[in-house]
């Protein structure tokens, strides 16, 4: 049994905008969509594989320049693996760097709101010392 499902739908379900699905599918990212009698959009499993990858990608930081030559390399075959690799190797060392910065920015963060309390005392008791007169 096949399941079809409209673009609504398959929006609703990966918390995707329609207009977004529109533009992977008209750059190139999805395959082309089928079409029902109307003309409407009819989403097949591996359409949905697709857009959870796509999306799975998009999420880790990947630029849609990256995805178009990754889609591109992916349907010329199998002799492309070693590119596509490559491409998904430097994406995920992109977002462990990426991740590195977080922690370092959250590390910072946890001290300041760990002595928050000296820092704003030292703070008022500059601001009482220039504000004070002669």
């Amino acid at each position: 049994m096949v399941v079809l499902m409209n673009i609504n739908a398959v929006a609703k379900k990966f918390d995707l905008t329609k207009d977004t699905l529109r533009y992977w599918e008209r750059i190139g990212l999805l395959p082309e969509i089928g079409r029902n009698q109307s003309g409407y959009r009819d989403f097949k499993e591996r359409d949905m594989n697709w857009v959870f990858y796509i999306q799975a990608l998009r999420n880790a930081g990947m630029s849609i320049e990256a995805l178009i030559e990754f889609v591109k390399l992916y349907r010329e075959g199998d002799q492309t693996t070693v590119a596509r690799k490559s491409l998904l190797m430097d994406q995920r060392q992109e977002l462990a760097d990426k991740a590195k910065e977080i922690k370092k920015t959250i590390k910072y963060l946890d001290f300041k709101i760990d002595h928050f309390e000296d820092h704003t005392l030292n703070y008022e008791k500059e601001k009482l010392a220039y504000e004070q007169d002669d």
